[in-house]
């Protein structure tokens, strides 16, 4: 049972969730000027925008190393605890890699009481213990904000591990969740979202990402990611790679949660949207005029989101199946156009 908090966790941050991520623009440009690594054993790191580091033990196998915290986005302490730590470890899932292990990452502000931090932790424990990862010790510190977090460690074979770049012309894009949970949870700090609304967008990032993983296990997967702070568009932009295709987001198959548009039409956006946006100009076409709110949504910064793969159009379907209906088509991959990202 979730015991209640005295304080409102959300009352103590300025951004949330995945919406608290550095500005795209800043970070590319930040990490464009870091030297290269170069080592034997690091077969994927940051130049390549993976969602985790990839690090060879020489007999086939791999570490998997990703790491991700963040202030909350509710008011829950066991809440935050389970979105936090089903974020982090999507970031495994999105590499085609089971977490096995992972550390807590706690700052904290020392006006809290003890059983705020203790819930936090519990809710994350849940959420490793329902994926079988053992959390094993982590670090914390005295902070004025409230955060949470894991650093996790997946081992995989590096020949069936997933990339962000490799998608094929003719294939098509799957999103395995609903996009909205930025404008939503933004909104629900003033008493604006529906109750359907927040808890669809809490059930969702609650959710681990573990079975649209292993649903595309068996599958030919050219290439994913999971959607999180850089939005469905940002996310979208990363798998277009070295620019030699484009990918074709079509913008009326993207699965919206309940109440969504009408929140962005009242402008409860989150800071994270302008960032985003900021960051895709002049990578992006709109083929259409779509509506102002929609574009809004595409761009939201999202929390704990859906895996999104590239696969042929039969495999796509199969995916599909094998998760109920609960994934959408949402796109495809075309030769290099004018720009890499097209939205119509």
């Amino acid at each position: 049972m979730d015991k209640k908090c005295s304080v409102k966790l959300t009352s103590m941050v300025k951004t949330s969730g995945c919406a608290a991520k550095m500005p795209p623009a800043r970070l590319e440009k930040i990490l464009s000027k870091l030297p290269k690594v170069s080592n034997e054993h690091l077969i994927k790191g940051f130049a390549g925008n993976e969602d985790a580091l990839v690090y060879s033990l020489g007999d086939g196998r791999c570490l998997i190393e990703t790491v991700d915290f963040f202030p909350p986005m509710v008011d829950s302490p066991r809440v935050f605890g389970r979105i936090a730590a089903a974020n982090a470890l999507s970031d495994s899932y999105a590499m085609g890699c089971n977490p096995v292990v992972a550390l807590n990452l706690v700052c904290m502000p020392s006006c809290l009481d003890d059983s705020v931090m203790e819930e936090i932790l519990l809710g994350g424990q849940e959420k490793a213990s329902e994926c079988g990862v053992v959390i094993g010790g982590g670090h914390t510190i005295s902070d004025p904000t409230p955060k949470y977090g894991l650093c996790v460690t997946g081992i995989g074979q590096i020949d069936q591990i997933w990339k962000n770049q490799g998608a094929e012309v003719g294939d098509v894009l799957v999103l395995s969740k609903k996009i909205g949970t930025g404008i939503i949870m933004t909104a629900s700090k003033v008493d604006m979202a529906e109750k359907q609304s927040v808890d669809e967008a809490i059930k969702s990032m609650e959710t681990l990402n573990k079975k649209a993983f292993e649903a595309a296990k068996d599958l030919k997967v050219h290439s994913a990611t999971d959607v999180t702070g850089f939005s469905l568009l940002g996310h979208s932009y990363e798998m277009t790679g070295k620019g030699d295709i484009s990918i074709v987001i079509e913008s009326d198959k993207v699965p919206l949660m309940h109440g969504v548009r009408e929140l962005a039409r009242f402008g409860l956006i989150p800071e994270g949207m302008y960032n985003n946006r900021d960051y895709l100009k002049g990578r992006i076409a709109f083929e259409n005029e779509l509506d102002q709110e929609l574009v809004d949504v595409l761009y939201d910064p999202q929390t704990s989101g859906g895996l999104l793969l590239a696969l042929s159009k039969e495999d796509a379907n199969r995916y599909i199946d094998k998760l109920n209906g609960e994934a959408w088509i949402i796109g495809h991959v075309v030769e290099k156009k004018q720009t890499p990202l097209i939205v119509c």
